[in-house]
């Protein structure tokens, strides 16, 4: 390969945590490792954020403290084809393809969503280690009015294709819980699929596990105003919740704001434990073997 999987990445833009102040861009240090191996679910290890410079590195700091795996997700066309060049180069990493809910609008109004639909299909049959078709779905908060009816096409484009191609689907949903939900009942849900970032209460929760979802909770569940998110989590049952970085995006507490990697994934689970009052072996334990299930099986 011609060692693309080692590039920097795209670099980050200002962060939506930012209140202004320069932020600290120096790693947090490594927590204490994990009693059994989990997965990060949703990473974007292209994404740099003074972010590491050899995809190998940050794979061996998220072994080290027991985060064994990482799906690699892949939001626009470089990024997808980033993700698949990844996942056939590292044992360690599986791939999701997709545009995102806020890139649909742009390539739409360049005339470029049908092409970029095609690419995007072709990359999801590329290699056996596409395990997923997202992040797709919809985003209310960036995305402006005359662009979500771009987005919403794009959201069932994604969903037929992971369909067809029996990927889990890897729903985005920001500012958009009801209409996900309208949108996911008109096409019918996969099989399987996962609420990225989950962000709702323990109602909204309720909806998307009557469906099937799996509810993948961030370094935000972590967070002092999550209390909502925390009500979500304690609802889910034990086999349906896995755990994510979203990196180099929304590091946990006690790091909020710092640049975040699937090696801070402890902090997370952690506080998962203590929320849900399980054991954190055991948690551990369910969070490795749900991601598998939701994700098509082993790697």
């Amino acid at each position: 390969m011609s060692g693309a999987p080692d590039r920097p990445g795209r670099e980050r833009a200002a962060t939506e945590e930012s209140s202004g102040a320069q932020r600290d861009r120096v790693r947090p240090p490594a927590p204490e490792p994990l009693p059994h191996p989990v997965v990060d679910n949703h990473c974007h290890l292209d994404i740099a954020d003074g972010g590491w410079l050899d995809t190998g590195a940050a794979i061996e700091a998220a072994r080290a403290v027991g985060v064994t795996r990482i799906v690699q997700i892949g939001c626009d066309l470089s990024g997808a084809r980033w993700a698949v060049e990844a996942a056939a180069e590292h044992a360690a990493l599986v791939a999701g393809v997709a545009l995102h809910p806020n890139e649909a609008p742009r390539l739409a109004e360049e005339g470029r969503l049908d092409e970029a639909m095609a690419e995007i299909e072709r990359l999801a049959g590329a290699h056996d280690k596409v395990r997923a078709v997202g992040e797709t779905g919809l985003d209310h908060f960036r995305t402006s009015a005359d662009g979500l009816a771009a987005q919403e096409e794009s959201f069932r484009r994604h969903i037929d294709l992971a369909k067809r191609l029996d990927k889990t689907l890897v729903i985005h949903d920001r500012d958009a819980h009801h209409d996900v939900l309208r949108i996911l009942d008109g096409e019918g849900a996969p099989e399987r699929w996962v609420m990225h970032c989950f962000s709702g209460d323990a109602a909204f929760a309720r909806a998307c596990l009557d469906r099937g979802a799996h509810l993948s909770f961030a370094g935000t569940v972590t967070f002092k105003n999550a209390d909502a998110q925390r009500g979500a989590l304690r609802l889910a049952p034990l086999d349906r919740v896995l755990v994510e970085t979203d990196a180099p995006y929304l590091t946990p507490v006690p790091y909020r704001g710092r640049p975040n990697a699937s090696y801070l994934v402890p902090h997370t689970v952690r506080h998962m434990a203590e929320v849900r009052g399980d054991d954190l072996g055991e948690l551990c334990a369910a969070l490795d073997a749900n991601t598998e299930r939701a994700f098509g099986g082993s790697w």
